[in-house]
């Protein structure tokens, strides 16, 4: 798979981001943030200048498919996941958009040909063609990874669409529901879990991470556990590791049919796989960060790692909920 890309160049003047100024967060770190000029300061640092109120709405990752949706504003480009493959969580509706590639790859002759007004994009695979993107359209990059970015870029995308109000809902929405699953899970059970990206080596996720969080938030205990100060939000971990800290739950996003970690033979000594509860789960669960997509993972997660507690999920029920009927149709 694709590893987080680095650091990379401001493309835009010093003298605009200091005009917009930007705000703080409780941590002291920078926030994305739209000021009433109709600027946002994004999560490389960067200053955009973006139309009041865009229609044509590019996405490169299904992030900015979410918000968009959940506000009832439908998008005219994205790129996907797994080609062929609608996301469920979306209840589908990426076929009606302008496929332009996968999110690691997004092809820019396509992109261009669908005339966005804004592109809303994943940080770490933009990074080697930001200044082409820009040259196409306004160019927001989020980095898509903590829950806590969930709520700031949730917020910051709502504005920078021309809904605000709703935006803050759906952030206070979920804080109140991720509290009240808290509250209901048992409080004497903590299952191991494990997020991971299948492979001869699997790829796992630290707690920082959006659906690591939530997971954690409900109370499963993270195998890998938290990021070392300045790390990756993900490790590679062996087979033997992983039959050391032994999983009693493992969620391994699905990217198709090739799934080497199942033929080495440790893979059956796991708890998680003896017990019948290992979970290929959706797109929703690598693209967490938007409103849709958190609300799912948390019924998700909270009916795998309590099954006798909590109910399972109509994933395209419960988006349906999110999404507006005139979207739908």
């Amino acid at each position: 798979m694709t590893r987080y890309a680095g650091r990379f160049f401001s493309v835009l003047g010093l003298s605009a981001m200091l005009v917009a100024g930007a705000a703080q967060a409780d941590d002291g770190k920078k926030v994305s943030i739209v000021d009433d000029r109709g600027v946002i300061i994004d999560d490389r640092g960067v200053t955009v200048e973006v139309p009041a109120q865009p229609k044509r709405i590019a996405s490169i990752s299904y992030f900015a498919d979410d918000v968009a949706l959940a506000l009832g504003i439908k998008p005219v480009a994205s790129t996907y996941m797994t080609s062929g493959r609608e996301p469920d969580f979306l209840l589908g509706l990426t076929s009606g958009m302008k496929q332009i590639g996968q999110r690691a790859k997004p092809n820019l002759e396509l992109l261009s040909e669908a005339k966005p007004d804004l592109i809303i994009a994943i940080r770490r695979y933009t990074a080697g063609n930001a200044a082409q993107l820009q040259n196409i359209a306004p160019y927001v990059a989020y980095n898509m990874e903590l829950l806590e970015e969930s709520y700031s870029e949730t917020a910051a995308l709502s504005k920078l669409l021309g809904k605000p109000e709703r935006g803050e809902q759906l952030n206070a929405d979920f804080r109140k529901h991720l509290a009240e699953f808290a509250a209901k899970a048992p409080k004497d059970v903590h299952p191991r879990f494990l997020i991971m990206w299948g492979g001869a080596t699997p790829f796992a996720f630290h707690t920082e991470n959006t659906s690591a969080s939530i997971v954690a938030a409900i109370g499963g205990d993270n195998v890998p556990g938290p990021k070392t100060v300045g790390g990756e939000f993900g490790i590679d971990l062996s087979l033997e590791t992983m039959l050391e800290k032994d999983p009693e739950v493992i969620f391994v996003y699905d990217s198709g049919p090739d799934r080497p970690h199942e033929g080495n033979p440790i893979w059956s000594q796991l708890s998680a796989v003896k017990n019948n509860r290992v979970f290929y789960v959706g797109d929703q669960w690598v693209e967490t960060n938007g409103p849709i997509a958190r609300e799912i993972v948390l019924r998700e997660a909270a009916h795998y790692l309590y099954p006798d507690t909590f109910p399972a999920v109509d994933v395209k029920a419960e988006a349906a909920k999110l999404i507006p009927a005139e979207l739908q149709n």
